[in-house]
């Protein structure tokens, strides 16, 4: 075999650039024997490929997956973003350097989009990754027992696999900007030879500083006002349902159906009060955050920290155990263990950051034109003693009115979207609030004519009590805008029925118009809905499609691939 040529540390390609030219030459001369060929093959392709795989329920890792990728084009890489459920055996054993970005959904479970993914990677017969070097990373929530468990697994898988770790897993709660931005900065100095980034991410300018002053994130969120707070429910009704309209006066906040709306809460003043009188404190002592401007005690609990979720690290702080507290927020642990000695505005930092609320959008914005529509249930409950509820959802119900400002931004989805032409018949399984981007499917495709059928499947508790929207929906209906129409209200009658047993009911029409195209959409609950649904229309293919249990899934497997089975659920 003929001499292998380097490339030269004089060369103009970065440190990442010559170790990939380097190996890619080596193995041109090893096959051909031909250095002068790898030579020019060289100069043709000098960008090093990045492949970067995402599994995204939201929306989230997805946008971190693109931040990644054009970070990677200004750092002289050809980076190829695909979700997990797109990528294939070739892709892996093709690609030298892979990141894999996921979040983890239901009980430690991986994304829609990448269920297939983790169906296959997990086989015997998957492909052997020697060749590959990795990194993972994983969003999740601590206040679930599986945090951030499908990354975990893949890191696992792709190690077993023989892949070589580049650069240690990281593990994002909901304030995932920080150690996300650390972790990329990390990834480049690692391929690029550099020490590796420990003092925090790089300081480039954000996403709304480089878009323009109009650009709304979540890093700058709009400073809405709420137009309308309408209950849905019966007063009698065990649920306090809402529709809560805001302004969304800036054109720069454009949205389509089937988005979410992203909302930063704010803690109940009277919870606030309750800690500072047990703190000892008034309020306008001075706090520092990082990344807020200086704020008054005050200002700080109720507007920026987390005082319903307690940290391991200030339970640390007052001696408390995990496992004594689960329940615990901010006043409970006071009023159960001493407050550590240091002042409080130096351990009140290490409660998490309040994190924004997702809500499915339940409005078009051809119906609703500088505006947008929840559809948003009321937490309540009654723990040791005291009342509380869901922060968000209290905010909207009880104090956004007053509130000088209801800081939100929209969230782009590209996992739930209605088909782009408009003579596609849609399918849509939405109980309870999950009726709210169907709202808005039903909306838009009105207002546009779209000629394609439409199905609704909804239920709840009871038809007095229960039915949300239920003027709108009956003229839906009426005006054939809803072609079908199918309720379960699970307490009408002796025996419980759910949108599960509709769909098993009308088996042998839904089969019909899913073989002539319909779209599938299901919305809400995901621990028991949208699992209950998705068996049951496996049954559908199984009794009024003739499929054997295996070919049924894979038909499913289908729908989904080719975007045809869409889900939003929480």
């Amino acid at each position: 075999m003929p001499p292998i040529p380097y490339i030269p540390e004089s060369a103009p390609f970065t440190h990442a650039q010559r170790l990939w030219l380097n190996g890619y030459i080596a193995g041109l001369v090893s096959d051909a024997g031909t250095p002068r060929e790898a030579r020019e093959t060289a100069i043709d392709a000098p960008a090093m490929p990045l492949l970067i795989l995402y599994g995204s329920q939201t929306g989230t890792a997805e946008g971190l997956a693109r931040k990644l990728g054009k970070a990677a084009i200004a750092k002289g890489f050809k980076p190829a973003g695909k979700a997990l459920d797109e990528t294939t055996p070739e892709d892996l054993t093709e690609a030298s350097l892979a990141v894999v970005i996921t979040s983890t959904y239901g009980d430690g479970e991986p994304p829609d989009n990448a269920q297939r993914f983790w169906k296959w990677i997990q086989q015997p017969e998957a492909p052997r990754l020697d060749h590959l070097r990795y990194s993972v990373l994983a969003l999740g929530d601590k206040n679930y027992p599986q945090f951030c468990e499908f990354g975990r697994q893949c890191d696992a898988r792709f190690a077993a696999l023989g892949a070589r770790c580049l650069l240690p897993r990281v593990d994002c709660d909901v304030d995932y900007e920080v150690p996300a931005e650390t972790w990329r900065d990390a990834l480049f100095a690692a391929l690029e030879g550099a020490p590796s980034a420990t003092s925090g991410p790089s300081q480039a300018p954000s996403d709304a500083a480089s878009a323009g002053e109009a650009a709304w994130s979540r890093n700058r969120p709009y400073p809405s006002r709420l137009l309308e707070n309408r209950r849905l429910t019966a007063t009698t009704a065990g649920k306090d349902v809402r529709h809560i309209a805001l302004a969304l006066d800036d054109p720069a906040l454009a949205y389509e159906p089937g988005d979410a709306l992203g909302i930063f809460p704010q803690n109940d003043p009277a919870l606030v009060s309750s800690i500072l009188s047990l703190l000892g404190c008034d309020g306008e002592e001075a706090i520092s955050l990082p990344n807020v401007a200086p704020a008054s005690l005050r200002i700080a609990l109720q507007q920026h920290l987390d005082i319903t979720k307690l940290t391991a690290e200030v339970l640390a702080l007052f001696g408390a155990k995990a496992a004594d507290t689960p329940d615990f927020d901010l006043l409970d642990l006071l009023e159960n263990y001493a407050a550590p000695s240091l002042p409080a505005a130096e351990w009140l930092p290490t409660l998490r950051r309040v994190a924004p609320r997702l809500y499915s959008i339940a409005s078009s914005p051809l119906a609703a034109p500088g505006e947008v529509h929840l559809t948003v249930g009321i937490v309540r409950y009654d723990l040791h003693g005291r009342a509380r509820g869901g922060v968000c959802s209290t905010f909207l119900a009880d104090r956004a009115a007053n509130a000088a400002s209801v800081p939100v931004f929209t969230h782009p989805t590209r996992t739930f979207k209605l088909p782009t032409d408009g003579a596609t018949p849609v399918i849509m399984v939405g109980p309870g609030t999950g009726i709210a981007p169907f709202r808005a499917f039903l909306q838009h495709r009105q207002i546009i004519g779209a000629s394609g059928r439409n199905w609704l499947f909804f239920g709840d508790q009871t038809r007095d009590g229960h039915f949300l929207y239920r003027e709108s929906i009956e003229q839906w209906h009426r005006d054939g805008v809803l072609n079908r129409l199918d309720l379960a209200f699970s307490r009408d009658q002796a025996e419980k029925v759910y949108v599960q047993h509709r769909i098993i009911e009308n088996a042998t029409e839904l089969w019909r118009w899913i073989e002539e195209g319909a779209h599938f959409y299901v919305c809400g609950d995901a621990s028991r809905m949208a699992k209950d649904v998705d068996a049951a229309l496996n049954q559908v293919c199984q009794t009024a499609g003739s499929l054997s249990p295996e070919s049924a899934t894979e038909y499913i497997d289908g729908l989904k691939k080719n975007k045809r089975y869409q889900r939003d659920v929480y």
